[in-house]
């Protein structure tokens, strides 16, 4: 299973990143027998888009071919993007590795519905 999480950081002592669409990273991690097998940083190219951030970013992750996105808001329209592929949402925040395992053991809420409003672009 691979999940895409929006990150502050580079590695998996990084927080989770409030913002999806403008966060500054996504880990791509990888997780198999109920463990970490290996992650990949992508950095996000929309963060400094002036419009549409959400959906490029929800592009960039679902190129990814991910199973399931870990953030802390997201914006009606990314949301949009990853129910059109079949992608589940959770909200989790707080250390990478430690959402992760929340992940892994089911304590993650799905989301149903965005958390965020829709942005005209950067402030």
């Amino acid at each position: 299973m691979k999940i895409a999480i929006s990150s502050t950081g580079k590695d998996l002592e990084s927080d989770v990143d409030a913002r999806f669409g403008r966060c500054n990273y996504f880990l791509i991690v990888e997780i198999e027998n109920k463990k970490i097998k290996d992650f990949k940083v992508i950095e996000n190219t929309a963060k400094a888009q002036m419009g549409g951030a959400g959906i490029t970013a929800g592009e960039i992750v679902a190129k990814q071919k991910v199973d399931a996105i870990i953030t802390v808001n997201l914006g009606p329209r990314a949301f949009s993007v990853f129910e059109q592929f079949g992608i589940k949402i959770y909200q989790g925040q707080g250390k990478i590795k430690d959402v992760v395992q929340e992940f892994i053991d089911g304590k993650l809420k799905e989301l149903s519905n965005a958390t965020g409003p829709q942005h005209a672009g950067l402030k």
